[in-house]
């Protein structure tokens, strides 16, 4: 039997990792980690589905009840993964997909538990450059120009950290950036270290 892997996805807004995982998530490749947020739904969203929409205080207890693998602030709003989302899966041999920024993967990347130590697989999705991540953002048509500025300011930060990752996707084009996606998935799959000795 295989040992999950935990496929860890960072990049700034815009940059497709959202739909990269999702989409390897609807085929069955993997199940998609859901994360605790403050921030207000967007349109069309769903608690449990996107997120799991919650307030500040509720965000707070699970801190201090160390029920989260991660947590970080990101554009003002409170973001977090719960360990029930991760650690079973992983030991039932599924691999389970993050969408994470930055600074909760770099915890993610610190943390001692020998399951994520094991399973733990990041790649950083950027695009190819400013202009491109700017025409992205703008293109959503989802957010305010101060929004859209103060995502703009974010993702050249963040961009800056690709090197802290084992992997790093440019963004082609759609297909193209997802065959590639998949194609770590599925390699990282075939690694001796993840299959078990009775395998």
């Amino acid at each position: 039997m295989r040992s999950g892997i935990l496929y860890l996805v960072s990049g700034p807004s815009g940059s497709g990792k959202s739909t990269l995982c999702r989409r390897l998530a609807a085929e069955g490749e993997a199940e998609f980690s859901v994360s605790c947020t403050t921030r207000q739904p967007r349109e069309g969203e769903a608690c449990g589905r996107e997120y799991h929409f919650i307030d500040r205080e509720t965000f707070g207890q699970r801190i201090d009840e160390g029920l989260f693998i991660e947590h970080a602030e990101v554009h003002g709003n409170l973001y977090g993964t719960l360990r029930s989302e991760v650690i079973g899966r992983l030991n039932s041999g599924i691999d389970v997909v993050m969408d994470i920024d930055v600074q909760g993967a770099a915890q993610v990347r610190s943390s001692t538990d020998p399951v994520i130590r094991r399973a733990l697989v990041d790649l950083f999705v950027m695009p190819p450059d400013e202009h491109e991540l700017e025409a992205r953002l703008r293109g959503r048509a989802t957010d305010s120009e101060e929004v859209i500025a103060l995502r703009l300011r974010n993702a050249i930060d963040e961009m800056s950290h690709w090197r802290e990752y084992q992997y790093r996707l440019v963004s082609a084009t759609r297909e193209e950036d997802y065959n590639r996606f998949k194609a770590l998935l599925l390699a990282e799959r075939l690694r001796v270290s993840r299959i078990g000795t009775e395998g």
